[in-house]
């Protein structure tokens, strides 16, 4: 994180009252951060024709279209899987990193008993995995990770996956395999309604944003700012471990914006009144599942299960959609559904 003072004001868009609703914010997310509780390469797919990831994968600068580099979908198990399903007893769990402060993504809702129960669209989607590797929805440890821990998590065998709004990009796939896409998105700028914020353009000039670090939001202002996209007077140095915070500084007011992906932006947009998106989405990105790259049969395992949640009418992924994220990114997903899948080939 970059160490910066609080501001002598608030912005004059709530005073005292966004300060106490600020602190209030932090410290329930303070006293949840503690959240309650790898891998190999799969035989060849049926196809016969897919490669590893470590074979298909090339130098950041020559990537193309990440979001397509991933295997076909393919339900037979192989090493990974196996040493999943061979954990014993209470072990004998999948072991997913998540996010516990997004709301309606992977959050704990304060209303569903002792220590809040993790919910959310990401959440939905984890269960669905658990059920078809383990054949129980509940088969999982969740592990509460931040931005920046994501890769880290993954590489070091501390969970089998991460499923965190975690956007497919270049320098990502150099380090961990993902899945098909299960989420289209875009970042857009979130400010308070009475900012002269309009969007990501030239009123962005001398404020201060706030982005969470190791997040694609990050990367892509520092690039867009050396080629002059985003001013240079634009202060992008405050990061933070995971989102939620940026919209505690933005409420406390030592931050002006703050960047994110649109589907966490209006999350948080729901959760406080007095902020709102300024402008439209300016890049296209797609949330995937992340994983080892050596998990071969994992990633073709999660490819499968991705297929028949999409297709599923009645418990799938419209119907995950519309039970956390209709009332905050509106009742047609077409703007949020994933792409058709395309799969690594060999040439």
């Amino acid at each position: 994180m970059t160490a910066q003072g609080p501001r002598t004001r608030l912005k004059g868009w709530g005073g005292v009252g966004a300060m106490a609703t600020a602190c209030v914010l932090a410290l329930v997310f303070a006293l949840l951060l503690t959240c309650t509780g790898s891998q190999g390469r799969n035989p060849a797919s049926t196809t016969g024709q897919s490669v590893s990831h470590a074979e298909a994968v090339r130098a950041d600068e020559e990537c193309v279209d990440p979001e397509k580099q991933t295997l076909p979908p393919d339900a037979a198990d192989g090493p990974t899987i196996a040493a999943i399903k061979n954990r014993q007893g209470e072990k004998r769990k999948l072991i997913v990193g998540v996010d516990q402060n997004s709301y309606r993504w992977g959050y704990r809702d304060p209303n569903s008993g002792e220590g809040g129960k993790l919910e959310g669209f990401d959440i939905d989607l984890v269960h669905r995995i658990a059920e078809d590797i383990l054949g129980d929805p509940d088969a999982v440890q969740f592990k509460a990770i931040p931005t920046d821990q994501r890769i880290p998590a993954i590489k070091d065998g501390r969970v089998d996956m991460v499923v965190r709004t975690m956007t497919i990009n270049c320098a990502r796939i150099q380090d961990v395999a993902f899945s098909a896409p299960y989420f289209k998105t875009g970042q857009q700028v979130l400010a308070p309604k009475s900012s002269p914020v309009e969007g990501y353009d030239a009123t962005l000039a001398d404020q201060e944003i706030c982005t969470a670090a190791g997040s694609t939001a990050y990367s892509t202002l520092e690039a867009d700012q050396k080629t002059g996209r985003l001013p240079a007077s634009a202060d992008i140095r405050t990061t933070v471990p995971n989102q939620l915070d940026c919209l505690v500084r933005l409420q406390l007011g030592e931050v002006d914006a703050v960047v994110t992906d649109g589907a966490l932006a209006a999350s948080q947009a729901a959760q406080d009144p007095t902020v709102e998106l300024k402008g439209e989405a300016f890049t296209t990105e797609y949330y995937g599942v992340a994983m080892k790259k050596e998990a071969d049969d994992l990633v073709r395992r999660v490819n499968r299960i991705l297929v028949d949640f999409r297709a599923d009418p009645a418990d799938g992924w419209q119907s995950s959609y519309t039970r956390w994220l209709s009332a905050t990114l509106g009742e047609d997903s077409s703007r949020s559904a994933p792409p058709a899948p395309e799969y690594l080939r060999r040439s």
